[in-house]
């Protein structure tokens, strides 16, 4: 018996792909994730009307954009990033968001995470030659009750003074600028880092194309990165921004939010709180720092229990 073959229009089209897509998997979520997303193509193909040559385009494009990876270097993640995808897939997933409690908010995790050494407290995630100058990183990571966590990891990761992350810069072969640190029993972590700086994210390629096109700004605000972790709270990914940057307000890839912009303090002396820290060992120039100060950069995490 010859089956009967379906003449497919504009206007049936759609409905056809999702059911052959769709037809043999036993994955509810899989099978809500394709539907949604052949749905929403051919919604947009419909509704810009689509010209052949600008399909061409399309796919070109992304090609590549995936030719443009490399271990070190995740251009899909940048794409994700400078259209906005990656900063609504943090809101819409951010239970400290959804909470609406005093726990801190997350942000964008970008492209440039790795894995790094874990240090002890005071120690210097800058490794010799960095340049920049230096910054105290430090305060406490607590629950929404206040209590002090003890043993939360800190994962913190930044740029060099000159503006680019390890995995960037010809003059590093290896980890720099990132470190893991546990908080010790009254929920502190303190280390030393440089002073965050402006630097614009990689727009040599694919990406860089698109935002040129666009008339973008390619110019990240100052920032660290940090993610912490502890057994029973829920991980958070999130970054502190500079709110000297004159760029605070045209971040890229969308990650500032306004609980997560802090004042850059220049020290003449460590703080009161901080006069315990023994950053001395972690100094390549101690006299100088005395001379001069140092910068710091002072925040109190709040974790949701999970």
């Amino acid at each position: 018996m010859t089956s009967t073959v379906e003449d497919l229009t504009a206007e049936n089209l759609t409905q056809h792909v999702i059911r052959t897509c769709t037809a043999n998997v036993s994955d509810e979520r899989t099978a809500e994730l394709i539907s949604g997303l052949i749905q929403h193509l051919h919604d947009y193909v419909r509704e810009v009307q689509l010209k052949p040559g600008e399909w061409e385009a399309g796919w070109q494009y992304l090609t590549e954009t995936g030719q443009f990876c490399t271990p070190d270097r995740q251009e899909m993640v940048l794409l994700s990033d400078v259209l906005g995808v990656s900063a609504l897939v943090d809101t819409i997933n951010s239970a400290q968001a959804q909470s609406k409690s005093i726990a801190t908010e997350s942000s964008v995790l970008g492209p440039f995470h790795n894995d790094a050494a874990i240090l002890d407290n005071g120690a210097s995630i800058g490794s010799e030659g960095v340049v920049g100058e230096p910054m105290l990183i430090h305060g406490t990571v607590r629950s929404t009750d206040g209590e002090p966590i003890d043993g939360a990891t800190v994962d913190v990761w930044e740029t060099n003074g000159n503006g680019f992350y390890d995995m960037q810069d010809p003059n590093r072969d290896g980890p720099d600028c990132r470190g893991i640190f546990r908080t010790d029993a009254q929920g502190r972590y303190y280390l030393l880092g440089v002073k965050s700086v402006d630097y614009n994210i990689p727009n040599e390629g694919p990406v860089g194309k698109l935002l040129k096109v666009l008339d973008r700004n390619v110019t990240r605000p100052a920032h660290v990165h940090f993610q912490l972790r502890h057994p029973a709270y829920l991980d958070l990914t999130t970054a502190l921004y500079s709110a000297e940057s004159e760029h605070i307000t045209t971040d890229p890839v969308f990650g500032v939010k306004t609980s997560l912009v802090k004042q850059f303090k220049k020290l003449d002396r460590l703080p009161d709180r901080a006069r315990a820290y023994d950053l001395r060992s972690s100094l390549t120039d101690p006299e100088t720092v005395a001379m001069n100060g140092l910068w710091s950069l002072e925040h109190d995490f709040v974790l949701l229990r999970k």
